[in-house]
């Protein structure tokens, strides 16, 4: 097996083989060492001995043994160690589909006796192997304040012999928040992602799917529904997203022949029985949002008055200075440009450290014709901004102007 291959089992199998070890060792640490331990061992002995029948089962195995071996050595050292080696089980057993590791795992980063900001950074973190960086980018927040929520997260986890487990139906609805939460931030980074070289990265926004398949599953709620058909519909978009040369397509630049109707018709149908429940929430909400998008045959046919008013409501269930960029940004289709100025101008006292609050800004100014200000702009923007092909555009966009 070459190296290109062992990269693209890591990325598809490490989280996966993480949790199970996580279940298995019962620690964070430990767990993350026993993964490389058992990747490293793969990269040994498959080139030599050939690909096994099921490579996530070996690593898993791997793992654990080398996680054991490393206890032992430091058991005559320590009773905590012996401890640790006693509850490890003897042998690995099969799980029930809805007993999935890393639903498991999500729910017990997301126990309510930790803080909620540590409950999604520690499972992006742990779940998902996001970077630091990445998850403060996504929190708005410095990294190293991040960095030290994860580690007191994992502490708590320690100390207070959190299980891990999938909460009994007593406890589920409540802990479900937290979750889908998680769940939507995982999606977002894959769909949008914070930085790097693509505009997308479809494995994150396919595990999020996954896992909120495995969500709806489990406990059928009406926001569980609404968040999946919120996802699923902005899925649907992803081939147009991009260009073939990877640059980022505005919506209202996108070939929408390219949108996937299989996607889309799931995602209306699990909306419109979210909103018949009458119970619904934030998620069900952007879901009708992006539903309006979906159908209308371009930009100008959109419902821009129904998205208003149905922002009108969001803000009411999830006041938030980007839900109140977001429409400001349909206000400026519905009544113009002009319209929005002064409720963008009022936010970014809020978010100026937003990229996209300095480019909708710019965008609003260069649709005025005011080329200065969308400048300025723009090159804040582009300051702020990580990802590769979104710095590419408004690099564009700037010379467009200047030009």
């Amino acid at each position: 097996m070459t190296a290109p291959d062992f990269n693209a089992l890591y990325r598809a199998e490490s989280r996966r083989v993480f949790a199970t070890l996580v279940r298995l060792l019962g620690d964070f640490d430990l767990a993350e060492e026993a993964l490389h331990e058992a990747f490293r061992a793969a990269l040994e002995q498959w080139p030599k001995e050939g690909v096994p029948a099921n490579p996530r089962a070996w690593l898993v195995s791997a793992g654990r043994f080398k996680a054991i071996d490393s206890i032992r050595r430091q058991a005559r050292f320590s009773s905590v160690d012996q401890e640790v080696l006693e509850a490890i089980p003897a042998e690995e057993k099969e799980q029930n589909e809805i007993e999935d590791d890393r639903l498991r795992l999500i729910f017990t980063c997301c126990h309510p006796a930790l803080a909620p900001d540590a409950q999604v950074a520690l499972t992006l973190r742990e779940v998902c192997g996001l970077k630091t960086e990445e998850i403060a980018h996504a929190f708005l927040t410095p990294a190293p304040t991040l960095a030290q929520r994860i580690v007191r997260a994992k502490t708590k986890i320690r100390d207070a012999r959190i299980p891990y487990e999938v909460p009994g139906a007593a406890e589920l609805p409540e802990r479900l928040d937290a979750v889908l939460r998680v769940v939507y931030l995982v999606f977002n980074e894959g769909y949008s992602a914070s930085s790097g070289d693509t505009v997308t990265r479809a494995d994150l926004s396919g595990e999020a799917l996954r896992l909120a398949r495995l969500l709806v599953q489990l406990l059928p709620e009406p926001e569980a529904i609404g968040l999946l058909a919120l996802m699923l519909l902005h899925e649907s978009r992803r081939a147009a997203r991009t260009s073939p040369a990877g640059d980022l397509v505005l919506l209202e630049d996108q070939d929408r022949s390219l949108w996937n109707r299989e996607l889309i018709a799931e995602g209306t149908r699990l909306v419109e029985q979210a909103l018949g429940t009458r119970r619904f929430g934030a998620y069900t909400i952007q879901a009708a949002i992006s539903a309006l998008h979906a159908e209308a045959p371009g930009v100008q046919e959109t419902d821009w008055a129904q998205i208003v008013a149905l922002y009108d409501v969001l803000l009411g269930m999830d006041p938030s200075p980007v839900v109140e960029l977001n429409r400001a940004v349909a206000l400026s289709m519905q009544q113009g440009p002009g319209a929005a100025v002064p409720v963008v101008e009022g936010l970014l006292e809020n978010l100026s450290e937003y990229h996209l609050a300095h480019a909708a800004r710019a965008d609003l100014y260069r649709r005025l014709g005011n080329k200065a200000e969308a400048i300025t702009s723009y090159e804040r923007a582009l300051a702020l901004a990580r990802q590769a092909p979104e710095r590419r555009f408004l690099e564009r966009r700037i010379a467009e102007l200047r030009g």
